[in-house]
Order: structure tokens, then sequence, then C-alpha cells
């Protein structure tokens, strides 16, 4: 018997989705390959309202996020923090050696854009990290009046997690100035795990470009190199995704 999922993700997967997944599989090096990823990336873009680089990652939403950290934190972060996931945010700059400091509030309560002026007004920062939607407690961050703050401080990169609003929720990207956004495909999408979407602004690449020890596997640089030369992505990607 299927059970339909009534669970914020994985969600449910209509079976003509299903279906067209199972179609022949095609090599990742193959014109064919490059083809189809040259039609999805424009549809993320206008999805997004953002002409920023659009990269498909095979992996979690936590794998992305890890390679935001690591391609756009060179000074310090700041971790904005109201539940599990915006949690990990904190966590996985600190695992990766980064400096950073946790803006926490109860969880069940939003971030406030004048907590976040506050902390950015010392110019400690280089990057924040905010989740739009926090799954865990079902709270949603004013992202419209946060973007509004950060135009006062365009040294810093603004990273923001919409796993759980991207394609639910209409965002902006590039009028609301997001460097970095990203989201499975799992939750709103209503596809099943594995592929992970990013859109990365050219700010975040210039900035990149200074940031050592930004490891392979998520490297933006390497993203943007493949996609530019062979419309393609470094390494093998999850093709029936897409």
């Amino acid at each position: 018997m299927h059970k339909k999922l009534f669970i914020p993700g994985p969600t449910e997967v209509r079976p003509e989705i299903l279906h067209q997944m199972a179609r022949p599989m095609i090599g990742h090096r193959s014109k064919e390959f490059s083809q189809l990823l040259g039609e999805v990336t424009p549809k993320v873009q206008k999805l997004l309202y953002t002409q920023n680089h659009v990269f498909m990652s095979t992996s979690s939403s936590t794998g992305m996020m890890e390679g935001a950290v690591r391609n756009c934190v060179a000074q310090r972060c700041l971790n904005c923090v109201l539940g599990a996931f915006s949690k990990r945010w904190h966590e996985i700059a600190l695992a990766n050696g980064k400096e950073a400091d946790a803006l926490e509030v109860e969880w069940g309560q939003a971030i406030l854009p004048e907590m976040i002026d506050e902390r950015l007004a010392t110019g400690k920062y280089d990057a924040i990290a905010l989740v739009h939607n926090e799954t865990s407690t079902g709270v949603m961050n004013p992202l419209e009046e946060i973007a509004a703050v950060l135009r006062k401080y365009p040294e810093v990169t603004f990273m923001v997690d919409a796993v759980s609003s991207m394609a639910g929720a209409k965002i902006e990207v590039d009028r609301l100035g997001i460097d970095v956004i990203l989201a499975g495909v799992q939750k709103a999408f209503a596809l099943p795990p594995g592929l992970t979407v990013v859109a990365v602004s050219e700010k975040a690449l210039k900035k990149a470009e200074q940031v050592p020890d930004r490891g392979y596997y998520f490297d933006f640089l390497v993203f943007k190199r493949y996609l530019d030369d062979r419309q393609q992505t470094p390494t093998t990607a999850t093709i029936s995704h897409l």
C-alpha cells in the first residue's frame, strides 16, 4: 500500500514525475546532458527572479551550506539561529575552522532586522547566514526587511538557506541582493532528494577567488568553469532529477 507523505520533506512525488525519472540514462559528459542542463538553468533563474549563476549539486542542502561557508567566509560569519536548521549554519562554520558568532533567538521567534543591524554595525563580519523559513519551528524570517538592512553593508556576503521556501514562496533574489541562495528539491519542488540548487552572485564568485581552502566538490569557481566551458557539472550529476 502506498502511503502518502505529509511531512516537510521529502514530500509526495507525483507519479508522472517518477515515470519521467525512470527514462533511459544518458551520460553526464554527453551533448544530451549539456542541452538538458542548458534548458533547466534558465528556468531556475526565472523562478528566483535572478540573473545570477545557477549551479546544480548532487548533494543534500547541507553539503551546499558547507560549500557556501567555504567559498564566502574569509573573516567572520554571523549565523542567525532560530531553530535546528539555522543552528546547522553555525555548526558548519565552526567545523570548517571559520570564525563565527551565533545571533540566537528563542525557538518559535524570528530574527528581527534591527538585531542584524546592531551586529553588522560592529564591522566584524564579512558574511551572514540566514534561514528564510525555519523548518523545525515553522517560522519565516522577514527576508524583505533583513535584505533592506544588508544594503547598508555591501561588503557583507548574504547567504540564504531557502530549503523549505524556494518554489513555494516568491523570492526575488536580485532585488533583495542575495549573494548565495540554496535549496534541496525534496520540499517545495516536490522531487526526490539528492539534488541541490544554488544561485550565486558575481560578488560571491569574486570573493571566492580570494578565499583559500575552498575544497573541490563545492568550489563555486569549479562549478562556474565547467558550466562556462562545457555546460556541464564538475562531477557526475544526478541526471534523473533534471
